[in-house]
């Protein structure tokens, strides 16, 4: 079966929040699917955190690679486009479009085998998983209202991130934090992200310490991003100082990135993107090095339902991915799919276990947000 054409479509008109400095409009392009056609009629479906425009013009590299390439062997393709494009600079817009083709190509496999993704990586060692429903930051009492709402849909674990936390003061921090907890309960798993890849973050080691202190008191499951992504020392001393997990490896693309953060001992979870790091063939090997480390990979390919979909199969796949990110209110991760993601009694997702990623696009819903006609024409 062969690569027949590589077809992309960003994702607009309902672009959450990012919390980021320079913050996002409804029409922001930032999610793009990709589709791999083969010349047998499957399509492979893949997403990227990247804008349209840029997965275009890495495509316009990426295709003449890939046109007549066999589809049903995506780790064997991906790392033939890592080594080829490697001139051009390793990572950003080009690792990221890789990531996308990947997942496509690991959904095709599935589709021709017949079995889950997850199966396909090395096995399922877990039927469902928890997710935690992630949100952004506000002042105590609107952040509340959301917590208590979610928690009355079923949601048993939650990561609060970015807003005005690390910004204004931490008196304000520890109010958020404290009403957090409260509103959540004393069981839940409460995560915190500071959001230090944000342009413009400034606070240092000195303080990511003393909010680690603070973040401890109130039982805080890890600290997420609590530095500037480049700051490897900082966070290895971090990591050593803290009793709070830190977490982090968002930005970071491709296996070789990661080796020098977990050797340094940097994180005790790291967070590679399946949607920019190089999709699942990087991603799982980035599980095998952590493992090996004594690191958690927690998954945080969490800004689209296929990107979710990928997360869910290496949830299944490796034996200590117990949770997966789940960003909460948008339409791109809850209205896209024929079936849409549904909570069980415990607070749990079902891993998909029909094959390739496990979902179906509704095209209907997606035409809502992309050019469906674009994207899964024959």
């Amino acid at each position: 079966m062969k690569i027949r054409d590589i077809r992309a479509a960003g994702l607009r008109g309902a672009t959450p929040a990012g919390g980021w400095q320079e913050e996002l409009t409804n029409d922001d392009v930032v999610h793009t699917l990709v589709a791999v056609h083969t010349d047998e009629g499957l399509i492979g479906i893949g997403s990227v955190f990247t804008s349209e425009a840029l997965v275009r013009g890495a495509l316009e590299v990426l295709r003449p690679l890939l046109i007549g390439e066999e589809a049903t062997e995506p780790e064997r393709v991906s790392e033939r486009l890592h080594r080829t494009t490697f001139w051009l600079g390793r990572g950003g817009t080009v690792t990221h479009t890789i990531s996308g083709i990947d997942m496509a190509l690991w959904d095709v496999l599935g589709q021709v085998t017949g079995q889950p993704v997850g199966r396909l990586l090395g096995g399922r060692y877990r039927e469902r998983v928890r997710p935690y429903a992630s949100l952004l930051m506000d002042r105590p009492e609107a952040l509340a209202e959301r917590l208590n709402l979610l928690a009355a849909q079923g949601w048993k674990a939650f990561k609060i991130g970015w807003g005005p936390f690390g910004r204004v003061s931490e008196d304000l921090d520890e109010r958020i934090v404290a009403t957090a907890r409260e509103a959540v309960g004393p069981d839940a798993l409460l995560m915190v992200d500071a959001g230090g890849s944000d342009s413009a973050w400034s606070n240092g080691y000195k303080w990511a310490l003393r909010t680690a202190r603070m973040l401890d008191r109130y039982g805080v499951a890890w600290f997420e991003e609590p530095l500037n992504p480049d700051a490897l020392e900082d966070y290895a001393h971090l990591r050593r100082e803290a009793k709070v997990a830190i977490s982090g490896g968002e930005v970071l693309t491709r296996r070789q990135s990661f080796h020098a953060w977990l050797e340094a001992g940097a994180f005790d979870i790291v967070q590679p993107d399946v949607t920019k790091v190089g999709g699942l063939s990087e991603q799982r090997r980035i599980g095998w090095a952590a493992q090996d480390h004594g690191v958690r990979l927690i998954p945080h390919g969490w800004n689209t339902a296929v990107g979710l979909a990928a997360d869910l199969q290496l949830a299944s796949a490796l034996p200590g991915t117990d949770l997966v990110e789940y960003v909460t209110g948008s339409p791109y991760v809850d209205a896209i799919t024929t079936s849409p993601w549904r909570l069980d009694s415990d607070g749990m997702l079902a891993i998909p276990d029909a094959p390739g990623l496990g979902i179906h696009l509704n095209p209907e819903a997606l035409a809502r947000y992309a050019d469906v006609t674009a994207l899964l024409q024959p």
